[in-house]
């Protein structure tokens, strides 16, 4: 682990969940979350886990894939968007990320790195790489100035890591 980078091995579900609440703790108001991974690699699943954390009851959080773009309502803000089916980075914008960067506690981007282009200066780059049936290894990177302490708080937040 370097200090703006961080490895977490979920052995199940229960221990995403962990990692989601712990995520949830350690994110200042403001923060982009880009998540990258396969289809089925728990993109959404994580965010769940975020929300639950954050007062959005579980059920709530769906994938935005067809609707591209989901907000949240608990004891943060959180927009929960989709880049998989735009075509481009216009279109993307189109959505108004900017605006949402601007206002939001929290705004997660599922397939992100089809839209590197529109991320803000600092962001949190998150992949979800799938291990197993229910094991999945999430690679945290700190990118940009701002986010520096990010990955740390996150590892003191993170039980037994």
């Amino acid at each position: 682990m370097t200090q703006n980078s961080l490895t977490f091995d979920a052995a199940d579900e229960r221990a995403t969940d962990r990692f989601g609440a712990a995520l949830a703790r350690s994110l200042p108001k403001g923060t982009v979350v880009a998540l990258r991974g396969t289809l089925g690699a728990g993109k959404t699943r994580l965010v769940r886990a975020v929300a639950r954390s954050c007062g959005v009851p579980p059920e709530n959080v769906t994938s935005p894939t067809f609707t591209l773009l989901h907000e949240y309502e608990g004891d943060r803000t959180l927009y929960h968007l989709d880049a998989y089916r735009v075509t481009n980075e216009l279109e993307f914008l189109d959505l108004g990320p900017e605006e949402l960067f601007a206002s939001a506690d929290i705004v997660f981007i599922e397939w992100a790195d089809r839209v590197r282009g529109c991320l803000p200066e600092d962001y949190l780059d998150l992949e979800i790489e799938v291990t197993g049936s229910t094991t999945r290894r999430f690679h945290v990177a700190a990118v940009g100035s701002l986010l520096s302490d990010l990955v740390a708080r996150l590892a003191d937040n993170l039980p037994g890591h």
